[in-house]
């Protein structure tokens, strides 16, 4: 007979740090807001901050996690208050003196007369009844059991501040229990002594973990992982004592006095915290805080919350990355999971992985005044997903056919897979050939799909198209004049001018590379600009809207390509308010003075006399800007669009494709 023999396994949440099957950081989400930002006039160092600092819809970012870690901190201190062990003092000390007068009440003798005279006259002070009743001979053996665990509570308390957990392990405990502690405590402060003076304290902490490790749940593996854990503790127990009121901090002082029934404990803990500190003074020892609220917390517990708060506090500065020298790696994601939940550890690991990723990949380098900026890798990935946004609002208006097939030349050889534009001619076997690989990579049963496609045939999806490369026949010489006068910034234009110019740029150099493009920006005068610096520039408080500057550099860029076609593309939002005089400084006036209106008009003319293609779009309402186009439109055969400003991207990609209709020779 044979037996079979079954292996069952058992499937539970991954807890062994970041997920292995997590999908990678997605880089483009995190770029094309660092893009909007950095166009908008940000700094990418500022960009990136505000990006983390936002995060995205799937992820908090900084701030918000900020705020989630200060509220917490909020409803512990507004919530809860230190006076839980006082209370239960006092609670076990009236239930004390109840059963004691219960007793004197049925005992007749002289003596019980004057043992109910001293239990009435008792004072107020919760602490001074204690000590005055610890010399009390009584009768009751409930009474005096109670009163006996007021000064087990306070030892348990006490230490409970210093040592995890000891409340629980010593309730109940007997006088060898507290001896063993008052041992531990003693060979402890030995212990701490030596390693302060200097001493190689490895053997000694050796022995010392044999003998008393089981106080110390936590394992420490030498002397300094022990001092973290009990410094952390001992400041915390200190901030408890800070924070009480003169009064309570009194009342607890005579107290202490009674733990376990000796001052012996207090000296031990006095002098493992003074060692404690002077091991590591760079705690926060000396700090406080006010809580509020009406749920009271034993000693222990205070010191626990209040741990809890100092890492909350610590927290909060780490998030918000504003102290000198700040990076994403100073966030403690174990301390960050324990407040918040492992999801929020999660959130700030992948803000630390995007940041890493952004720099590891190359989408930031440096200036030579030592500026960081988006680098030509990162402005290609920008470029692509503006360029994506704009054609769908081509493709949505029916804008789609905006290449013909044979505008472009003879095929390279290669081949690329279809994107949205091109006209370019099928690769028909690479195509065919992908929708079967597709095919039968897809099918449920790929031993079937052979039958399946003889009788059926191959359908082609989208995904499997491409074009075969060609080689432009013509080429065209762009020039782009685009306005940065501060009215672009003061009316919204700013950032859309700058996505326009970006997604232009990224469709010429992947597209269209035999073509030319030229970026020039004119407010008060004009220079030529490559994509990076004007994606990266910041509206200055400038008037004049230099466009007589302009031209004349266009035409430079003309020139050095006399056999090209020449296309002149100017978006702007005002009328020409400036032009060079003869030494070469911008004049300005408004309203535009005659003289501008001529000579920008002048080399309007000889920019027309090269051909060139010019179309003007005009951004806003100005009567006057749109009386100006219309005229010299109609002087040079020019063309005039109003496009609202979200759509000025597709206006102008729009315009310069079809523009290549014509260039065929």
């Amino acid at each position: 007979m044979v037996h079979k023999s079954f292996h069952r396994s058992r499937y539970q949440r991954y807890a062994g740090g970041p997920d292995p099957l997590a999908p990678p950081v997605d880089l483009r989400e995190a770029l094309r807001d660092i893009g909007d930002d950095v166009m908008a006039g940000a700094s990418p160092q500022r960009a990136l901050r505000e990006f983390l600092r936002r995060g995205t819809q799937d992820m908090r970012g900084l701030d918000k996690l900020r705020e989630q870690i200060n509220r917490r901190r909020q409803e512990m201190l507004k919530k809860r208050n230190l006076d839980g062990t006082f209370a239960e003092i006092r609670e076990l000390l009236d239930r004390a003196v109840l059963e004691e007068r219960k007793q004197l009440a049925r005992d007749l003798d002289d003596d019980a007369r004057f043992a109910e005279m001293q239990i009435g006259s008792l004072p107020p002070s919760t602490a001074q009844a204690v000590e005055e009743l610890s010399e009390y001979n009584w009768r009751s053996p409930q009474a005096r059991e109670d009163y006996d665990k007021i000064k087990d509570l306070l030892g348990r308390e006490l230490l409970d501040q210093r040592f995890a957990g000891m409340k629980e392990a010593l309730e109940g405990a007997n006088e060898q229990d507290r001896q063993q502690v008052s041992e531990m405590l003693s060979d402890l402060n030995e212990l701490l002594d030596a390693h302060n003076r200097g001493e190689d304290t490895s053997e000694q902490f050796d022995e010392f973990m044999d003998k008393h490790g089981d106080y110390f749940p936590e394992n420490p593996r030498n002397t300094e992982e022990l001092i973290d854990s009990l410094a952390q503790r001992a400041a915390a127990a200190q901030q408890f004592y800070n924070s009480l009121t003169p009064e309570q901090r009194a009342e607890l002082d005579q107290l202490a006095q009674q733990a376990f029934g000796s001052p012996e404990l207090m000296s031990q803990l006095a002098q493992m915290d003074s060692a404690l500190r002077q091991a590591r003074p760079g705690l926060d020892w000396d700090h406080a805080q006010s809580f509020s609220g009406d749920q009271p917390m034993g000693l222990g517990e205070g010191a626990a919350a209040l741990r809890d708060i100092s890492e909350l506090e610590a927290l909060s500065e780490q998030l918000s990355q504003q102290y000198a020298g700040a990076q994403m790696d100073d966030i403690d994601l174990d301390a960050l999971a324990r407040q918040l939940g492992d999801e929020a550890a999660v959130d700030a690991r992948r803000l630390a992985e995007l940041e890493r990723a952004l720099s590891e990949e190359g989408f930031f380098d440096r200036t030579s005044d030592g500026q960081l900026r988006l680098s030509p890798k990162a402005m290609r990935q920008l470029g692509q997903s503006i360029f994506r946004d704009i054609a769908e609002q081509l493709s949505g208006r029916g804008d789609r056919q905006t290449r013909r097939s044979g505008l472009l030349g003879e095929p390279t050889g290669a081949s690329r897979e279809w994107e949205f534009g091109d006209t370019d001619p099928w690769d028909v076997t690479r195509t065919v050939s992908n929708a079967v690989l597709r095919t039968i990579s897809e099918s449920e049963e790929p031993s079937l799909a052979s039958g399946a496609m003889a009788r059926d045939g191959v359908r082609i999806d989208v995904r499997d198209v491409e074009v075969a490369e060609t080689e432009a026949r013509t080429q065209a010489a762009v020039v782009l004049l685009v306005d940065t006068s501060f009215s672009m910034e003061m009316e919204g234009r700013w950032t859309p001018m700058k996505r326009t110019a970006i997604a232009l740029n990224h469709l010429i150099s992947t597209r269209f590379r035999s073509d030319e493009l030229h970026l020039i920006a004119f407010g008060r005068y004009a220079r030529s600009i490559d994509i990076a610096e004007l994606t990266g520039l910041q509206p200055r408080m400038e008037q004049g809207t230099n466009l007589h500057h302009a031209l004349l550099l266009a035409q430079r860029h003309l020139r050095r390509f006399p056999n090209a076609q020449p296309v002149v593309l100017v978006v702007t939002d005002g009328e020409p308010t400036a032009h060079l005089d003869p030494s070469g400084e911008p004049f300005f006036f408004y309203p535009p003075h005659p003289q501008t209106i001529a000579l920008t008009v002048r080399e309007l003319d000889h920019v027309a006399r090269f051909g060139a293609q010019v179309t003007f779009f005009r951004l806003g309402e100005d009567p006057g800007l749109a009386h100006f186009m219309d005229q010299i439109a109609r002087r040079i055969g020019g063309r005039v669009v109003a496009p609202d400003v979200d759509g000025l991207g597709a206006a102008v990609v729009g315009d310069y494709l079809r523009s290549r209709k014509g260039r065929r020779r």
